[in-house]
């Protein structure tokens, strides 16, 4: 599934009105009833998913800091809130980015600065119990300078030639449902409305510098590879003054040699003799806690699961739960014996013979050809 945000066609600081304009917008041109190019349904549902995520405060709080991971299921929206085909339709053609002749637009001003993404490779442990991390991530930060103005001291900006200030160009369009307006950020201020005559020595004008900057980032409990942690505002500054962006630190978890995650289980495998699984025994295993005591019943099968309860992962958000430890045992057989094992072994094979306790599910040489020693 590809990034919410990107589906939609929207910044991450988008509001909700923002994020509905988008999913209607996408909703009617890829409805199967309307679009019935190959993969349109699949599309639908994706932005139906995402606008779902995104349209709830506290899913969308969920998912900036955790991604998907931080996320549990969930179906698609009521399509009840897009009020209809009519409504779609209105929506559509009345969604240029402007309004309607006569309908008034805002100035956009300075821009937000933009997302950065940080890969981080951390150890099995590290994501069972979390972990702060010290790391180095270069990023535009505002200017010391100019304090972010881009200008030279004394100087400051002045109202940009080609929009007047208002950090927008506007363009009529006639089509045959009417006029409309276009509206779009002016190309010689970025949509700031001012620019910038006398730029400052240190930033060229810009407001920013490029600096490699340390940060400690604390990892949670129970994360694992694909996990994203939002860190708000230590992404790259903006212009002119305008809010950083977030830093996204996306994680990949390396494998353990003896440890396997399954969700919230940890899957181990333990080697004992036919003997330990015979007669039982107590034996010591790796869990991520440690070495632990593990009781192997008296008769213990091979391939039998044994369960170690709460040794397994911590669930994301809440430590205190945690999975449980599911340990197969792989019993040994020997492949060499001595004759005096053998002989041990033999008799009993006949004491088990004679109870009449032994199940053999084909006719048995062996025990023939013991029955025949004793006649």
């Amino acid at each position: 599934m590809a990034d919410y945000y990107e589906l939609l066609g929207v910044s991450r600081n988008a509001d909700g009105d923002t994020l509905k304009r988008a999913y209607r917008r996408l909703a009617r041109q890829y409805h199967p009833d309307i679009n019935k190019e190959p993969g349109s349904e699949e599309r639908f549902k994706e932005i139906g998913r995402a606008y779902e995520v995104l349209g709830d405060p506290q899913t969308r709080a969920r998912y900036d800091q955790f991604g998907e991971a931080g996320l549990g299921g969930g179906g698609m929206p009521d399509m009840g809130d897009m009020g209809g085909f009519a409504d779609l339709f209105e929506t559509f053609f009345s969604g240029f980015g402007g309004s309607a002749q006569g309908g008034r637009t805002q100035r956009s001003g300075p821009q937000q600065g933009d997302d950065l993404r940080y890969d981080l490779t951390i150890e099995f442990l590290q994501a069972v119990f979390g972990q702060e991390r010290e790391i180095k991530i270069p990023h535009l930060e505002t200017c010391d300078t100019c304090l972010g103005s881009g200008a030279k001291a004394g100087s400051g900006p002045t109202n940009c030639s080609t929009c007047g200030g208002v950090g927008q160009v506007r363009r009529a369009t006639r089509t045959p449902f009417g006029s409309f307006t276009q509206v779009a950020e002016c190309p010689s201020c970025r949509g700031g409305g001012q620019v910038i005559t006398d730029p400052c020595g240190s930033c060229g004008g810009q407001g920013v510098k490029q600096v490699r900057k340390k940060l400690r980032i604390n990892i949670p409990a129970g994360v694992d590879s694909g996990t994203r942690l939002r860190i708000a505002g230590e992404g790259n500054a903006g212009l002119r003054g305008a809010p950083s962006g977030d830093l996204y630190v996306f994680l990949k978890v390396k494998k353990h040699s003896k440890l396997h995650r399954d969700g919230l289980t940890i899957l181990s495998e333990v080697k004992v003799s036919y003997l330990q699984a015979i007669l039982g025994d107590t034996i010591e295993v790796e869990t991520v806690d440690g070495p632990e005591k593990l009781d192997i019943p008296l008769g213990t099968q091979p391939n039998e699961v044994l369960i170690l309860e709460n040794k397994g992962i911590p669930k994301l958000g809440n430590p205190v739960a945690r999975g449980n430890q599911r340990i197969t045992i792989n019993v040994k057989l020997p492949t060499r014996f001595s004759e005096e094992e053998r002989l041990l072994l033999e008799q009993l094979a006949k004491y088990y013979s004679a109870k009449g306790t032994q199940n053999h599910h084909h006719k048995s040489g062996l025990f023939s050809r013991l029955f025949g020693k004793l006649e």
